[in-house]
């Protein structure tokens, strides 16, 4: 397989440059031509390791979402370490920046459907996108995720709280799963639930504004709302419920 000046693998060149642009200007028209002309190849070149533009878009979508999670600070430590409500507040603020950089790439790919499709099936279908998968084989990712339960693609991060595999729901579950078992969280509690209230609230601060609001505009976090919701889940809004910090 031929490769560019510095040794690396051309396809992979190909893949990591359409990477790059996504992450520098999202994937709305981004076209086969812009990918060429950046990576310095004739246009043509793309197709003899790709099936079709689609092809090319999916695996970069892929190893941008990776990109992003690999770079991330870790977001959670393990289970045991510090304080719940502090830990689901890190990993909350962390993983609404993540999103903050991986959602324009699918919001851009709306009207690509097949694209989208083809992303779902190389992550694993629906069951990346399922809260309580944190401990199945399947590479997640929310976000993308996309950006439904479980970011798929974060089979590129790596390191402690990054995911090892795992999108933004598999790794939460996980963290809840091991704190229940060591006592921190009440072993009656239901930890798929919890898992997706707080993935669905972080989602619903930016898929919305994504979405509907004009491009370019930017998304404003409510003041405190990591630590509130991080607080209500543990609490519970139950008469009697528990009130203190875990």
């Amino acid at each position: 397989m031929l490769r560019d000046d510095s040794g690396q693998n051309l396809r992979d060149y190909l893949i990591e440059t359409a990477a790059r642009m996504i992450d520098q200007r999202g994937s709305a028209g981004l076209a086969v031509r812009d990918i060429a002309r950046e990576a310095k190849v004739a246009d043509g070149v793309l197709y003899n390791y790709f099936e079709d533009k689609e092809d090319l878009l999916v695996h970069a979508l892929l190893a941008h979402v990776g990109n992003v999670m690999a770079s991330a600070p870790a977001l959670l430590p393990a289970p045991g370490e510090g304080a719940v409500a502090e830990n689901l507040r890190v990993f909350i603020d962390g993983g609404i920046a993540n999103l903050l950089r991986v959602t324009p790439a699918f919001a851009g790919l709306i009207s690509q459907p097949k694209v989208l499709t083809r992303f779902h099936a190389m992550v694993g279908g629906d069951a990346a996108f399922d809260p309580g998968a944190g401990d199945s084989e399947a590479g997640d990712s929310d976000g993308g995720g996309a950006t439904g339960g479980g970011e798929p693609g974060d089979e590129h991060g790596g390191g402690a709280g990054r995911g090892e595999g795992q999108g933004l729901a598999a790794l939460l579950t996980a963290y809840l799963q091991g704190e229940q078992r060591l006592g921190r969280i009440d072993p009656a509690a239901d930890i798929d639930a919890a898992g997706s209230l707080i993935i669905g609230a972080m989602h619903g601060q930016i898929l919305p504004r994504m979405l509907f609001a004009p491009p370019g505009t930017p998304v404003t976090i409510p003041a405190g709302l990591s630590a509130r919701l991080a607080g209500i889940v543990l609490q519970g809004i139950a008469p009697g419920a528990r009130r203190q910090p875990s």
